[in-house]
């Protein structure tokens, strides 16, 4: 690909999330780099279908500034990332979104040129070897392997996971997981106890990791441990050194981590992504977090080499997105 050709490539980033909805216009410079140029944050449940979300896009007046000259359907490639499970890169059901998102609609075609539809964790996943990973903070420190397997973590509304696995000469390909759905480890009579009153608070049969360590999981911690019934935001601002439910919330999330970081060997390193753990970085410095990551009788030596990071950066999806954007654009 010429250097003039890749001056020119813009690529339309979104990640639908089943709170927010993330839109992001980027370029490519002449050395080949990411540039973000706009960004554009919309409310998911404002739009009844993807359709509407796309035309709400359209009709903002701070979509993309009067400076950037750019709107959706001028993309070179649209890269959508979303919170579900993903058929053949143009179609999802989310699970927490009230619609569906068909790219091969009528409607999708009149807007996009190139357009794939990807799980938002798989964006997560390819925001690892973006700026955005590059300058993600050390939770635990490690020796990450080169050509090892990235394993991609974190909790908002719900709880994703993926893998990123480096390809000699292809770049990387990430591969996506539904983990969140299954069962939590809960392993004390105390922790059974909680799980208890999860079901019966909650009407919930199966408590899974998407239940305990999203923000709603701190909403259930709190209310089992003290009796107060609060919601999330509010028990976040109450976490002080000495809280009990910090303590929880961190041994859980450390737990879940450590058992991903064991599932698919993440000998390049762990990274969190998601508002909990950005939002609440008290969390992954406590602790029982770091206690809890190495708590294996058998593969402790392995888990102290594992790096673990935290991606705060609120647009890393984007990033990711623009990423896998790119290293299509470049397969060509």
């Amino acid at each position: 690909m010429s250097t003039i050709e890749v001056t020119m490539k813009n690529i339309l980033t979104a990640d639908i999330g089943g709170t927010n909805s993330r839109f992001a216009h980027f370029q490519i410079d002449r050395k080949g780099s990411l540039v973000l140029m706009e960004t554009k944050w919309l409310a998911t449940s404002d739009a009844d279908s993807f359709p509407q979300l796309l035309e709400l896009l359209r009709s903002s007046d701070a979509a993309f500034s009067a400076d950037a000259a750019f709107s959706a359907d001028e993309a070179d490639i649209a890269i959508i990332a979303v919170a579900g499970p993903v058929k053949h890169e143009v179609y999802s059901a989310p699970p927490y979104i009230s619609w569906d998102i068909d790219l091969t609609s009528s409607e999708s075609k009149k807007v996009f040129r190139q357009a794939y539809l990807i799980n938002d964790f798989v964006a997560q996943a390819y925001a690892c070897p973006s700026p955005v990973g590059e300058s993600a903070r050390v939770i635990c420190s490690g020796e990450a392997e080169a050509d090892g397997t990235i394993g991609v973590i974190g909790a908002g509304t719900a709880l994703g996971k993926a893998i990123l696995v480096p390809t000699s000469g292809h770049g990387f390909l990430a591969l996506p997981s539904e983990g969140g759905h299954a069962y939590f480890p809960f392993i004390s009579p105390r922790e059974l106890a909680f799980q208890e009153f999860y079901q019966e608070k909650s009407g919930q049969k199966h408590i899974t990791g998407n239940l305990v360590v999203s923000g709603r999981g701190l909403r259930y911690i709190h209310w089992f441990l003290s009796g107060e019934e609060l919601e999330p935001q509010e028990v976040a601002a109450r976490f002080t050194p000495g809280s009990e439910t910090l303590a929880w919330a961190a041994k859980f999330y450390g737990r879940i981590c450590r058992d991903y970081a064991l599932e698919v060997l993440a000998l390049g390193g762990l990274y969190i992504a998601g508002g909990v753990a950005a939002g609440n970085p008290e969390i992954l410095s406590h602790a029982n977090f770091h206690n809890e990551f190495l708590d294996s009788s058998t593969m402790g030596s392995l888990l102290a080499k594992i790096p673990v990071f935290l991606i705060d950066n609120q647009d890393s999806g984007l990033w990711g997105a623009a990423f896998y954007g790119r290293q299509t654009l470049q397969k060509g």
